[in-house]
């Protein structure tokens, strides 16, 4: 998108805003498809939990993608999409057993990820089919809050319970399906995540009735200019040719899953906010935007980077700024960052907005969250309103009867 595009959408739908841009997810789509083209039987399902606006589904689910679901609301979003019940996978972490029977009378698959609800799951309903999430412990994920895969993890089934989780199995007479991992975001090892994957095809040779076999996601995507992102074709090539080989041991044709969510949308997304204010101090000049942590956390929860533009000024001379929020804490997007000479009113552009950032929005101090904006065939089409104080009160129930408005004292007076 130009520049002059996204200024635009600034001024038509106001700011903060966030903006996707529909063909960078599509060309995403394509290039992972095309990465793994040698595999029979490939399915994408695309994790909700990274932009869950309905119309971003709807735009997965016309690309052939399925859909990686970790809640409930995520199922029914889903099916209000438009994705067959068969084409969602319900992958949660921790849930009760309660929210998992719902997700199975939906109809949707089920990925079970502790050995304590595989076991109730596979007493009450032995007939519902399973995936099954391993452990592999392998740490593969950039960041320690997102690798998800090593040994102190709390996510899916250790590898050294694999007889526990057998005898489980054996003795629910449950029919296992699949076999998934997640290892984590952000992976750059290849060889690291082909080690894995090799736990997972020898797990896999426990189970004789599986269709398929779920590698996760966690695909790195570059944050700045000649930044390092996961080799997909290299990675495509070689756990294909590796996959290809199992399906002749295993002595059927397996479906090869993948769950991006990241590296679908993260690219497409940009997060457009004001400058409020430049403030000189003795060693820093802040650009303040009008915009928070509310909006996007990810710089203060993970350590993030996000390229920032002045879109207003591209040309302008480069000078170094922090960039800061709102919010009445420490709250900060980039320290000393170089970026195009930065005047009060000016648009900022923070790239790589499209992975959870709305999702991880809130209404902290109490500011509304921004609109959604799908960029399409070259037209800004408004996917979400911004908030109103209406909907921050919406769900607030009126209790002012418990506690009446202070009176006023009267002040005593002295009759003479």
């Amino acid at each position: 998108m130009k520049h002059s595009d996204l200024l635009k959408i600034a001024e038509k739908f106001g700011d903060p805003v966030y903006v996707y841009d529909s063909e960078k997810i599509i060309s995403q789509f394509q290039r992972l498809t095309n990465a793994f083209k040698s595999v029979k039987k490939l399915k994408l399902n695309y994790a909700a939990k990274a932009l869950s606006n309905i119309t971003i589904l709807r735009l997965m689910n016309s690309l052939g993608s399925g859909l990686d679901t970790v809640s409930i609301q995520e199922v029914q979003l889903g099916l209000l999409a438009g994705f067959k019940p068969e084409s969602i996978i319900f992958t949660p972490n921790g849930v009760s057993l309660e929210e998992i029977e719902e997700a199975a009378k939906l109809g949707v698959r089920i990925n079970i990820d502790n050995l304590s609800i595989l076991e109730q799951f596979g007493s009450k309903h032995p007939s519902i089919p399973v995936c099954i999430r391993i452990n592999p412990h392998v740490m593969a994920g950039g960041n320690s809050n997102i690798s998800v895969g090593h040994i102190d993890s709390k996510f899916g089934i250790s590898i050294h319970q694999i007889p526990h989780l057998l005898r489980i199995v054996e003795l629910t007479k449950m029919n296992i399906n699949g076999i998934h991992m997640h290892t984590g975001s952000d992976i750059l090892d290849i060889d690291v995540f082909l080690y894995a994957s090799e736990i997972l095809f020898e797990t896999a040779k426990n189970f004789k009735n599986l269709d398929f076999i779920d590698f996760g996601s966690g695909f790195k995507v570059p944050y700045k200019e000649a930044d390092i992102e996961t080799n997909i074709e290299e990675l495509g090539k070689k756990l294909s040719t590796r996959f290809n080989e199992f399906c002749k041991e295993y002595g059927k044709e397996l479906t090869l899953a993948f769950e991006p969510g990241k590296f679908l949308v993260s690219e497409a997304g940009s997060f457009l906010a004001k400058v409020n204010v430049v403030k000189q101090t003795t060693s820093t000049v802040f650009a303040s935007i009008d915009s928070g942590f509310n909006h996007l956390i990810r710089p203060m929860l993970y350590g993030s980077y996000h390229k920032i533009q002045n879109i207003s000024n591209p040309e302008g001379r480069e000078r170094y700024y922090s960039v800061v929020g709102y919010i009445c804490e420490t709250d900060t997007f980039a320290s000393n960052r170089r970026i195009n000479e930065i005047a009060e009113g000016d648009i900022l552009q923070f790239k790589n907005a499209g992975a959870y950032c709305f999702t991880m929005a809130s209404n902290y101090n109490s500011r509304f969250r921004p609109p959604e904006v799908l960029w399409h065939k070259g037209k800004a089409i408004l996917i979400r309103e911004r908030e109103t104080f209406d909907d921050l009160i919406r769900n607030q129930v009126d209790a002012s009867d418990l506690f009446p408005s202070a009176k006023e004292d009267k002040k005593l007076t002295t009759q003479p």
